[in-house]
């Protein structure tokens, strides 16, 4: 992996909390809270300066609003969730480039697993540990902050195990 054990070491315990938040307001209230996606990005902007040479952090800043700008557009054509934007424009600085495929890849599986378990578990007994979730009535719509959070921590412990 491209990103460093030390930097997904510091970064982790800071950011673990709010991927595990946004997988639950996701679902429990089908929203990503502003607080959240702020204190992600925050993380990084206070972290980030001290953790990554000037220049490779100026570029994963420049990474965020990039996503920020694509998200916005993919929003208002109807393809994403604006939360579910805001959400991948925090999490984009914390993606080292040369681990963008590789995180690709894993967020495909992490949101196939993602959308069978929270189908299967809406079907079965399981249901009844959190009732009021309005993820469970929305038809076709889909938490994708319970995907993207997840995938955001599993690549970040990764990175601490496997990292450069």
């Amino acid at each position: 992996m491209s990103i460093t054990a030390l930097t997904a070491l510091w970064f982790l315990p800071l950011v673990l909390p709010i991927c595990f938040y946004v997988a639950y307001t996701d679902m429990a209230q089908m929203r990503i809270t502003n607080q959240a996606v702020i204190a992600l990005a925050l993380v990084f902007v206070v972290m980030g300066v001290f953790l990554l040479p000037f220049d490779v952090y100026l570029w994963r800043l420049a990474a965020m609003v990039l996503v920020l700008i694509v998200g916005v557009i993919l929003n208002a054509a109807g393809a994403f969730g604006a939360g579910d934007a805001k959400f991948c424009a925090a999490a984009a600085p914390y993606i080292a480039l040369g681990d963008l495929r590789f995180l690709m890849a894993m967020f495909m599986v992490v949101l196939l697993a993602a959308a069978a378990t929270h189908r299967g578990v809406k079907y079965t007994p399981l249901r009844k540990l959190a009732p009021d979730w309005a993820s469970w009535d929305q038809g076709k719509k889909f938490p994708m902050g319970f995907a993207l959070g997840f995938t955001l921590a599993l690549y970040l412990i990764l990175g601490a195990l496997y990292g450069a």
